[in-house]
């Protein structure tokens, strides 16, 4: 058992999203059930709900967290991906480097590294590149 944890701990992050997610479903879940109960509890006495409680079915909490982030950061997009771009560059320049020396002799192993980390290096610049060019929001 001890082999088994030691060869697939790496598993334990995807594994730890996935169960967060999903507690965020059950959460949500709630939370809207909540929310229709508390309006049937208007309906049933003839009343009209707030808009805020009608608001708050249509847009789940998660998305709305969401968005506050995307408009607090968006002044800082371009900073981000020319950081992309600069992270993606070196690390693509020092796994090229590791296979040009054979380091720990994988060779071949760290070349498909670096030549992944140049294509996302890559991307990055076109995304900074049109980001320039694209009027925004």
């Amino acid at each position: 058992m001890e082999d088994l944890f030691r060869s697939y701990w790496w598993l334990l992050f995807p594994l730890g999203w996935f169960v967060f997610g999903g507690l965020q479903s059950v959460i949500d879940y709630f939370r809207h059930k909540d929310t229709l109960k508390i309006i049937k509890t208007y309906a049933d006495k003839g009343e009209q709900p707030p808009e805020a409680l009608l608001k708050a079915l249509e847009q789940p909490e998660y998305e709305d967290r969401r968005d506050r982030r995307r408009y607090r950061y968006r002044s800082h997009g371009e900073r981000g991906s020319v950081f992309s771009v600069v992270l993606f560059g070196v690390l693509a320049a020092g796994f090229g480097y590791a296979s040009f020396s054979n380091m720990y002799e994988a060779g071949d192993a760290f070349l498909i590294v670096a030549f992944v980390m140049g294509a996302l290096a890559l991307a990055s610049l076109v995304s900074v590149v049109l980001a320039g060019r694209t009027p925004r929001e």
